[in-house]
């Protein structure tokens, strides 16, 4: 059974810096896509970045050059570097494992 725990999640105001955290239980982080989503009030789930097993990243327009996806395998953790924060950024950050996995997600909330 793999469990995905999201956490860094919180308060800031625009123009802020967060890093959201996601560990995983298992051996099969290292072989897997990591992906973060998010989901903001009344709007359908979006993918914002992933990262391959290999380390190849990819990313949402709407946050290239400011979001930045990180995995260190010894950890079974995958990480997402948010800055230049804007309000539209607000929703709950989701991370995913593979294509099946979902954490609980964790609230960024992005206001002055």
């Amino acid at each position: 059974q793999v469990q995905l725990v999201e956490s860094g999640g919180g308060l800031v105001q625009p123009g802020g810096s967060l890093r959201l955290s996601c560990a995983a239980s298992g051996s099969i982080f290292s072989r897997n896509t990591m992906t973060w989503y998010r989901q903001a009030p009344g709007k359908q789930r979006e993918l914002v970045a992933g990262i391959t097993s290999g380390g190849n990243t990819n990313y949402a327009s709407s946050v290239k050059g400011r979001f930045t996806i990180s995995r260190d395998n010894a950890k079974n953790t995958v990480y997402l570097q948010m800055n230049s924060l804007k309000p539209e950024d607000t929703a709950v950050y989701y991370c995913r494992l593979g294509n099946g996995y979902w954490g609980q997600g964790t609230q960024v909330t992005v206001s002055s």
